[in-house]
């Protein structure tokens, strides 16, 4: 490349990374942290568990002017199916919401804001299902990750985990995970 390209090129190469770099987006939670275990209230309530099925407090920033929805995946790649383990999926969350309290996950008591919609997660009812890894299977992860949308999604009522994971990754300009753990002994 010319030494003038380059001299025209680097300006506009530093002014692009330095605007990619601001406002990233960042997850944090009163109840969750990285790397670190769960309490039982976030443990689910049947399959032999017997925890709160309390979906953690969840609050985010920096998210990308173009931001038109948000999405939130709570996800166990450990679980032994071959394919994990979704306990969470919301979509449409609306784009000026940016923290969601303790409990939204459960449907009845409707903290989700309006325009929101969870779906089924793999217990098969919609809303958040706690952790519960099998007694003695070892520590299990938890990943939580919010998804600014740069649409808002249609999805049908009943959609799978993995179209609503291709919607969601299709339309995601940034997100930010929080990769909690928990395990049953």
């Amino acid at each position: 490349m010319p030494t003038s390209l380059i001299k025209l090129a680097l300006p506009f190469a530093m002014l692009t990374s330095a605007s990619a770099m601001a406002g990233s987006l960042e997850l944090s939670s009163a109840d969750i942290a990285q790397g670190q275990a769960m309490d039982k209230t976030q443990e689910f309530q049947g399959f032999g568990c017997t925890g709160g099925n309390l979906s953690p407090q969840l609050s985010w920033s920096g998210a990308p002017e173009e931001t038109k929805a948000f999405a939130i995946l709570a996800y166990d790649p450990d679980a032994p199916t071959g394919s994990g383990w979704w306990h969470w999926q919301v979509v449409n969350i609306p784009a000026e919401t940016t923290s969601l309290p303790a409990g939204a996950g459960d449907p009845s008591k409707d903290l989700m804001p309006q325009g929101s919609v969870q779906l089924s997660n793999d217990y098969g009812s919609k809303g958040f299902g706690g952790a519960c890894p099998p007694i003695g299977h070892g520590v299990h992860r938890y990943q939580f990750t919010v998804h600014a949308l740069s649409q808002e999604l249609e999805l049908p009522e009943n959609a799978s985990a993995a179209l609503t994971g291709y919607m969601i990754n299709a339309y995601s300009i940034a997100s930010s995970t929080i990769e909690a753990t928990y395990q049953r002994d």
